[in-house]
This record gives structure tokens, C-alpha cells and sequence, in this order.
């Protein structure tokens, strides 16, 4: 099978499986990540397949979705991978980009895994958690979760560990704080870091309307 059948057929089975998923997190962020990978990728030096891969089996099986089991969806990938015969070099490559690449593995760790790969993808799909479509899947999350939207009694916790982050249920508005403002400074590329910038400054216009309105102020 040549690449582009196997993209093919990558893009089939993932369609598939996101069929039902959470808003946020459906065969459109997906798209949305793939893309925006490619025009990544343009400007770096990294292998182009590797890169669509796993972007686009990067949310096949998010772990907060599955309980917080995190092996499920690089499981998923690696075994969809082998039926379509791809290089096990490939698949590894994949797989620990999958492992590795959330933001919840920023928590006070130190990951053994990085690659040139993994950081466009990376980028990507930070860039997709925020700006106007990261604002729109924050709350949406937030809705599916049935958070508040804001409570200015909570505060937004800085000092999260992962098993805090991941368990957390928190108004929406305090996810801004504790990850979506975080996220431009922590995009890896060039292309990445100059895209945040727009989308960053997006959402701090927006909290600045948000607290207006919420105060009833002209």
C-alpha cells in the first residue's frame, strides 16, 4: 500500500471512530490538526508522513474520554497501523508521539520522548485549544461536562499536578488560566509561535469582555 491509500485509509477508520465524539474532539479537530500540521511541516525539516499520521490518529482515543486510561489510543494507532502493513519504524514513531505530546505530560515531567515530528504536531494541535475555535471547544467541553461557565469564588489552580489536572472540574473559565493563556508560550516552531500570537491576544480580548459583561458594566 502507498502512502497516500494509507492516508486514505487513516482518514476512513479515524471518520469511523470520532463518529459520536465530544464536540471538541471529533473528526474536526482532527482535520483542523492535519492541516495545520502541513503547513507546519512546510517550513521544517521532518518526515511528512510521520507528521500526517499522527495527526491524524493523535486523538483516537483521548484519554479523558476512556477514563483517563492513556494507553488506549496509542494502542488503537499502532494496531490500526500493522494491519495496513506500515514500516515499523513508522508505527513506533507514531505511537510515542501519541504518548507523549499532550499537554497534561507538561505537568512537572520530563518526557524521554521528542522529535522533530512530534513538535509540529504538537504545535498544531495547541494552536487548535486556542484562539476563536479554542475558546468555542472550551466551552463546549465545558457544556458536555456540565461545568459552570464562572465562579469568581474558584480560582484557578497554577500549581496543578497531572493527576490534578486531569481530574479537575473546575468553572470553564479557570481552563483559560490553567492551560489555554499558557499555550503561546510553549509552542516549539517558528510557524507555531507566530500563529499563537494572533489567537492569543483573541482570547485576552475576550476574558476582558466576558468579566465586563458579567459585571453588568457599560
Amino acid at each position: 500500500m502507498n502512502d497516500t491509500a494509507i492516508i486514505d485509509a487513516t482518514i476512513a477508520f479515524v471518520k469511523k471512530e470520532l463518529e459520536h465524539a465530544e464536540g471538541g474532539h471529533d473528526w474536526f479537530h482532527t482535520l483542523r490538526v492535519y492541516n495545520t500540521t502541513q503547513l507546519i511541516a512546510k517550513y521544517e525539516d521532518v518526515d511528512i508522513m510521520v507528521v500526517k499520521l499522527s495527526a491524524l490518529l493523535h486523538d483516537i482515543a483521548d484519554s479523558k474520554f476512556h477514563k483517563g486510561d492513556e494507553s488506549i489510543g496509542p494502542k488503537m494507532a499502532r494496531e490500526f497501523l500493522l494491519l495496513q502493513n506500515v514500516d515499523s519504524t513508522i508505527i513506533e514513531h507514531v505511537s510515542k508521539i501519541i504518548e507523549n505530546m499532550s499537554f497534561k505530560n507538561s505537568f512537572g515531567l520530563n518526557t524521554s520522548f521528542s522529535s522533530k515530528e512530534m513538535l509540529v504536531v504538537q504545535d498544531a494541535d495547541r494552536l487548535d485549544a486556542i484562539g476563536a475555535i479554542g475558546i468555542a471547544r472550551c466551552f463546549n467541553y465545558g457544556g458536555f461536562k456540565n461545568r459552570p461557565l464562572y465562579n469568581p469564588e474558584i480560582k484557578p489552580n497554577l500549581n496543578m499536578t497531572k493527576a490534578e489536572y486531569k481530574a479537575a472540574k473546575a468553572p470553564t473559565v479557570n481552563h483559560f488560566y490553567e492551560k489555554l493563556l499558557l499555550l503561546k508560550d510553549q509552542m516549539n516552531t517558528k510557524t507555531g509561535k507566530k500563529l499563537a500570537l494572533e489567537r492569543h491576544q483573541f482570547m485576552e480580548d475576550y476574558l476582558k469582555q466576558f468579566y465586563k459583561e458579567w459585571k453588568g458594566e457599560v
